[in-house]
């Protein structure tokens, strides 16, 4: 039976996707979710510009987003570095170097079982055809995460990390984010964390623009907390 890869579910023709965020459309993001929610507005008067990026190697934010699963950024980005630190002076691993690495180097760099399995079987479907990443610019946003939790391990909050970070896909709303639930029962002054139905309600004021809604939620949250990102 041949292999279909993520490249197979493309005619040719690009999908019509919303522009990718800039400087630009940030702006606009942000003066329209101004306009639609002031409990938001006071966040984004104390968080400042957004800062969102893009990453530009879809592999190395697919490596970032399955260490970031369950951790804080700090324990995420000392796990990043360490597993990095094994391929220096490359500045990233390939796929194919990652997976030919044992699993205790992987898990002595702080890597739990089921991240060295994901990450692995990720390196896999990448060598072995399977899996395609350059197509996944050009899919909707849907397709991707289709495409990203065919990997073991990858959940739709992973797939979604790629689409807002690597992708910056414009609307985007993780609800299974527990700093976001946090970040909105503190904001919103709720007597408990929201329940996901209200938090798709929610996020309903922000289209389309939910992503940069997330960044300045994740700001709230870190404001709060004392930190910095």
């Amino acid at each position: 039976m041949p292999v279909t890869s993520t490249s197979d579910t493309l005619t040719g023709q690009a999908a019509t996707l919303p522009p990718a965020l800039d400087a630009e459309l940030i702006e606009r993001a942000t003066a329209h979710l101004r306009a639609a929610d002031p409990v938001l507005a006071r966040a984004i008067d104390a968080a400042g510009p957004c800062r969102l990026g893009r990453a530009p190697d879809l592999f190395a934010a697919l490596v970032d987003a399955i260490i970031s699963q369950q951790l804080s950024i700090k324990a995420a980005a000392t796990i990043l570095d360490r597993l990095k630190a094994l391929y220096a002076p490359a500045p990233f691993p390939a796929p194919a170097d990652l997976l030919a690495t044992p699993d205790e180097r992987l898990r002595a760099a702080g890597c739990s079982r089921a991240k060295v399995v994901s990450l692995k079987d990720l390196c896999a479907r990448l060598a072995g055809g399977t899996l395609d990443l350059e197509p996944l610019r050009r899919l909707p946003d849907d397709e991707v995460v289709r495409a990203l939790v065919a990997v073991k391990g990858i959940g739709r909050w992973t797939a979604e990390m790629v689409l807002i970070f690597a992708l910056g896909r414009p609307d985007v709303w993780p609800v299974d984010d527990l700093g976001l639930v946090s970040a909105v029962q503190g904001l919103y002054a709720l007597p408990a964390r929201p329940a996901r139905p209200a938090l798709l309600a929610l996020g309903e004021r922000w289209r389309p623009y939910r992503t940069v809604a997330s960044w300045y939620l994740w700001q709230s949250r870190r404001l709060v907390l004392g930190r910095s990102w």
